[in-house]
């Protein structure tokens, strides 16, 4: 369950993330009126877009966890599947849709960001530790956040049906 979770939220963030800073930057090159291609120009739009993926792709992974949470409740995975208990009943959801999503993404949101930031208090102790850098600003990016996401997100799945009563992981 977990490495679909996470092939699915790396592809459609780094798709997305690609497609926006693409968008950005040639919305950039027409506004600036289309100069010729020569090598500076390319180069300049080469750095746009080194520019603006990192800054995009933020926003573009909370995009893809929100999505790629209703594919890990709609699809089974190696016979077990995560279902969803409906909010005044106790029936559970065959199809889920993001509206019915929004209270159990809240709290796994919450506890993704626990785990994330339980995991850069250890990175940054083991930093201290055995590297000279002197700061988490100095080698903490995007990149980073993604691995520790990744990271937390298979510790999440397994917290999942204790921290919230509405999403049961059963045997299908």
């Amino acid at each position: 369950m977990w490495l679909s979770w996470a092939f699915r939220v790396t592809l459609e963030s780094l798709i997305l993330a690609c497609g926006f800073a693409l968008l950005l930057t040639l919305s950039l090159y027409f506004i600036q009126g289309m100069p010729t291609l020569s090598s500076e120009v390319l180069e300049a739009l080469l750095n746009l877009f080194k520019f603006w993926f990192p800054v995009v792709w933020g926003l573009t992974l909370l995009i893809a966890l929100f999505r790629s949470l209703k594919y890990i409740f709609n699809t089974p995975h190696a016979g077990y599947e995560l279902q969803l208990i409906a909010c005044n009943s106790d029936e559970v959801l065959e199809e889920i849709g993001y509206g019915d999503l929004v209270k159990v993404w809240r709290r796994w949101f919450m506890l993704m960001i626990w785990l994330v930031g339980i995991c850069m208090i250890l990175a940054l102790g083991i930093t201290y530790l055995f590297t000279s850098f002197s700061g988490i600003f100095e080698w903490f990016n995007i990149f980073w956040m993604f691995g520790f996401i990744l990271i937390c997100g298979y510790f999440s799945f397994i917290f999942l049906g204790a921290r919230c009563k509405k999403a049961k992981l059963r045997k299908c």
